[in-house]
């Protein structure tokens, strides 16, 4: 148990060793260093977190981080809305788009089926999703959800409920490792794996 001169670094270092990743030394280093930055700079920095929490929100249309209620994307009137690429996370927008090659749009599960963690098909944002493709302008969805076995059965289940309204299916290229998240993928990795994307129907068709 560690003895802290003061009550206010233990409380500080007990929140932040609630992010992930982030055990109490880690905590105690970070807490050390604010203060001894200017106060302005602990200031500025809760400050910020306050504006992060209190202000973002979820664009309507793909669930994307967004400061408005239709995120830039979704508004680009440039870009394919035709084209929708699924992918777990924000973060996983993010990835994509700093590779440059996909000028279509999202739209993010918010989290993939994982019965082992309590998961299911009601967590996640399908509802904007099943209702843009029951309108008919969706004339192909990409698969870029992690490559492993939740990832897959998300797929799956997309499928088979989008299948219906949705004439093409895609995933990307396997270039990504099995069980590699894609934030953590290279960028032309990335890319080109959304450029040689492959026909989602073909896995499914082996397995008559």
């Amino acid at each position: 148990m560690e003895n802290y001169p003061s009550k206010y670094l233990e409380a500080a270092v007990n929140e932040l060793s609630k992010l992930p990743g982030i055990g109490r030394k880690t905590a105690l280093r970070l807490c050390l260093y604010l203060l001894d930055q200017p106060q302005a700079f602990a200031q500025n920095l809760g400050e910020a977190l306050i504006r992060l929490r209190e202000n973002i929100r979820y664009c309507e249309q793909c669930h994307n981080i967004s400061d408005e209620p239709v995120c830039r994307i979704c508004s680009d009137g440039f870009r394919d809305s035709s084209l929708v690429c699924i992918v777990e996370s924000a973060r996983d927008v993010m990835a994509i788009e700093n590779t440059g090659q996909f000028k279509g749009i999202y739209h993010v599960l918010g989290g993939i089926i994982s019965p082992f963690e309590g998961k299911g098909p009601t967590d996640l944002t399908l509802a904007p999703l099943i209702a843009k493709a029951e309108s008919g302008t969706i004339k192909e969805i990409i698969f870029a959800l992690p490559a492993n076995m939740e990832g897959d059965t998300t797929c799956f289940y997309l499928y088979k409920k989008l299948k219906p309204f949705v004439d093409t299916f895609t995933t990307i290229a396997r270039g990504i490792a099995i069980g590699e998240e894609l934030e953590y993928t290279d960028e032309l990795t990335l890319g080109r794996s959304i450029m040689n994307r492959t026909s989602y129907e073909m896995p499914l068709n082996n397995k008559n």
